[in-house]
């Protein structure tokens, strides 16, 4: 019961990217919503939204359950390095520094913590028969 949304060449370096999404790495659905509204970082803005759409598809996917019964979590968040435009900026003496401009690639999962207890439940259930 889980649902993934991904979010493709973000101009952010990978590096800026990643200090946003390991806040809230294995977090809570709605306290990691909290920590993007009110974190300053320039993609905090960008992963709120990638979330929200993370929610939206495991709802689209699972109609007959409640989202507040569910107990959503983020179970993991991936941040891959995307293209990279590169430019050249004049240099002293008629040389040139190239400018790399890089973006990244960003895959978000949430999962209900539910779903979880339940198939360690059924496994159990399974072994003592």
């Amino acid at each position: 019961m889980e649902a993934v949304a991904k979010l493709n060449n973000v101009p952010t370096s990978p590096r800026k990217m990643r200090m946003v999404v390991d806040l809230i790495r294995g977090e809570k659905v709605s306290r990691a919503l909290g920590i993007l509204k009110f974190e300053s970082k320039h993609g905090a803005a960008r992963v709120e939204k990638l979330l929200l759409s993370a929610i939206a598809n495991w709802q689209q996917a699972n109609p007959e359950v409640d989202l507040e019964e569910a107990d959503l979590y983020v179970k993991s968040v991936k941040v891959d390095g995307g293209r990279i435009l590169k430019r050249l900026r004049p240099a002293p003496q008629g040389r040139a520094h190239r400018i790399r401009k890089r973006s990244n690639h960003v895959t978000l999962v949430v999962d209900s913590a539910n779903a979880e207890l339940e198939t360690v439940v059924e496994s159990d259930n399974t072994e003592n028969k």
